[in-house]
């Protein structure tokens, strides 16, 4: 009976795993080595508990240690992360998650988790200048990146409460007369927009950041000098904008008549003691927080780190905020005031209950954004935002429900292992329902480019680079594979799909949607922006077509010099060979492969500048966009001088075939290029 009693309570907790969909493998350890650790301490061994206890009171016990697995309330309730963690054993399970990765993969990072309004935890790992092995403490100031963006929507919902702005009307009756100038469509936009962005706005790659305060201008300035085209209808796609940010953060300097990083100052800053924080991206001006300053890092290798440079903007409101993780932690807290009680930074309940309403969605069952706020699938309603500078990477998530909130800051470039996967071990994730029928994943199989991305100019070659691809494996199953990064996603819901495994990096998008219409996919949503199908004019077999002449190019100018110097030193080792004498066709033909390969240098040195460094201004790239007007006019200088000596003396079938080859082929190759340069905007 006893030996019945026990498989009856291992199967009872099996089926309340499988229940509740329970994932974190670290939770469940640090569950039942709780329970082993008991065990212990009442030197009983688990026969004898067995026998002595009996299911029920085992049972219960069980219950009781795995409170998280019920409803993560019952018996724990406000003494949990909405993941089921127990608050008292919080600090043991973080120090356990980060260990794995500070050091190695992770430089530092400082962690605060707070719940019902207090901080519940508050600790910093690894250092914040590894040269001079100074560790991350809470006093650390690093940089929030797009978590910035949380003030100006902030800020916007202030100015509506006071009746000075409204959502749904038009911005451009806010802004100076012809302010924005590329704009492709006549219908309004909207603020409501600009938090949701739906704007319609291209992704401008320049002047957004700087490594130096000194090439930092005013917001108006910087607006007026990185304008986007306008490249969507107004509220049809979404596509995540920077731009789209500071424009809002414009408009409520013009209305409030206060320098935007002032007003946040003295209306959010202020009113909640955020002491240690600053809305500006020149931290040089508070010397204070200059000096608790962490510097920022790439990850070069495990254990191994490159110290990158600090984040400076122009328009700074949407990614320039410097502070504390415990001044962010606040920040937080004033979104998730106690029953009955007023957030410091609204007057009305009302403001701030609009303001975490979700304000669209790709669909119901898809998490959307909430003026502002991007909602996450946690185990609860979980609203946050995440960030990146040139070399900082950051998280806040919030839970109102739970009133429960996790910051985690990190001075590495891009970082995911604890900036992702740290906070979905806390917030945890929402169990799916199931759809009874769900389509075949071959539906939605395919390549897409993000809509978040440069129209014009060569810029726009880059997101082609990175498409997602989308695979079905198996039954359910989809493959997304994005710049060089990789995951598994399952499908929950009718076109609704979850993260199941993969590399952290993605992360970031724990649920993607495809929006069908007439049975072929329109878009898939992700986390921050839509990705679309390929447009007529960039299908893959024009892709495809585009590359192969691009490569054939690429090869011959950088080949053939290198095949000419081999020749020219294979003859001076040659006693006495001298070189046959060129004639004046195959001289401009040597002229003309020369200018080729100038071209294919320029460009190459362009997009690797690039790679390296996204965040540059359009000036340090501009003097290389000169140089290819230069180099084409050389060329087409060279081909006609080519077309005359050929008229001059006949025509090109006049030549020796080899003569004839060294003209024809240049030619071709010159056309080649300059056409894929053209193809792709290289002289934009």
């Amino acid at each position: 009976m006893i030996e019945f009693l026990s498989a009856i309570s291992i199967m009872s907790l099996y089926y309340i795993l499988r229940l509740y969909n329970y994932k974190n493998i670290r939770l469940k350890c640090q569950v039942f080595v709780r329970i082993e650790e008991l065990l212990e301490f009442a030197g009983l061994g688990r026969d004898l508990i067995l026998r002595r206890l009996g299911f029920t009171v085992l049972f219960a016990v069980l219950l009781l240690l795995c409170g998280g697995f019920t409803s993560q309330a019952a018996a724990q309730g406000s003494e949990a992360t909405p993941s089921g963690i127990p608050i008292t054993g919080l600090e043991a399970f973080v120090d356990d998650y980060v260990k794995e990765y500070i050091g190695q993969q992770t430089v530092g990072a400082s962690v605060v988790m707070v719940k019902d309004g207090q901080v519940v935890l508050s600790k910093g790992y690894g250092y914040a200048d590894v040269e001079q092995q100074i560790p991350v403490s809470p006093d650390t100031v690093m940089e929030w990146g797009s978590i910035s963006k949380l003030a100006v929507w902030t800020a916007v919902m202030q100015l509506a409460e006071q009746g000075k702005l409204d959502l749904n009307e038009d911005i451009r009756k806010l802004l100076p007369e012809n302010f924005l100038t590329k704009l492709k469509y006549d219908e309004p936009i909207t603020m409501l927009q600009l938090m949701n962005h739906s704007a319609g706005f291209e992704e401008y790659m320049f002047d957004m950041a700087y490594q130096s305060p000194e090439e930092v201008r005013s917001l108006e300035e910087g607006l007026r000098l990185a304008e986007p085209a306008q490249i969507y209808r107004p509220g049809e796609v979404v596509a995540y904008s920077n731009y789209g940010n500071s424009l809002a953060a414009y408009i409520v300097e013009r209305i409030s008549g206060q320098p935007y990083h002032e007003y946040v100052g003295q209306h959010i800053f202020e009113p909640l003691g955020m002491k240690h924080s600053i809305a500006y991206s020149v931290v040089e001006d508070r010397p204070e927080l200059l000096k608790q300053k962490a510097k920022g890092y790439f990850y070069a290798g495990q254990g191994s780190f490159k110290q990158g440079s600090w984040n400076y903007m122009s328009m700074y409101p949407n990614g320039g905020n410097n502070g504390t993780a415990e001044d962010l932690a606040k920040f937080a807290m004033a979104f998730m005031p106690a029953d009955g009680e007023q957030s410091p930074l609204f007057e009305k309940p009302g403001t701030l209950d609009t303001m975490l309403t979700r304000s669209r969605s790709a669909a119901e069952v898809m998490p959307g954004i909430a003026h502002g706020f991007w909602e996450y699938p946690g185990a609860h309603r979980t609203l946050g935002h995440g960030g990146n500078t040139i070399a900082f990477a950051t998280n806040l998530m919030l839970v109102p429900e739970d009133r429960f909130a996790v910051v985690v800051m990190t001075n590495q470039a891009g970082e995911s292992h604890i900036v992702h996967g740290l906070t979905k071990a806390v917030v945890g994730q929402r169990v799916q329902t199931e759809g009874a029928v769900l389509p075949d994943v071959s539906e939605v199989e395919g390549r897409f480019v993000a809509a978040r991305r440069p129209g014009h100019g060569f810029m726009k070659l880059f997101p082609y680079l990175t498409m997602m691809k989308l695979e079905p494996q198996g039954a359910d199953q989809l493959k997304v594979s994005l710049a060089g990064m990789s995951g598994t996603y399952r499908q929950v819901q009718p076109y609704l799909y979850e993260k199941t495994g993969g590399d952290s990096g993605l992360d970031a998008w724990p649920m993607l949607y495809a929006t069908m219409k007439e049975g072929k996919v329109e878009a898939v949503s992700v986390y921050t922006t839509d990705y679309l199908p390929l447009s007529p004019g960039r299908s893959m077999p024009i892709l495809l077509l585009s590359a192969v002449f691009a490569g054939l190019a690429i090869v011959y100018f950088v080949i053939t010099p290198l095949v000419w110097l081999g020749k020219a030193l294979l003859g001076k080792l040659r006693a006495g060979n001298r070189p046959a004498s060129r004639s004046a066709q195959r001289k401009l033909a040597a002229g003309l492969t020369l200018t080729g390969t100038g071209l294919v240098v320029n460009n190459l040195v362009l997009a690797l500048r690039m790679l390296s460094n996204n965040e540059r201004a359009y000036a340090e790239v501009y003097p290389q966009i000169m140089v290819n007007y230069g180099l084409s006019g050389l060329a087409v200088l060279h081909i006609a001088a080519l077309l005359l000596s050929s008229r001059k003396h006949g025509n090109l079938n006049s030549l020796t075939g080899r003569n004839r080859w060294a003209a024809f082929v240049p030619v071709v190759m010159t056309v080649i290029l300059v056409a894929q340069l053209v193809f792709w905007e290289f002289y934009s």
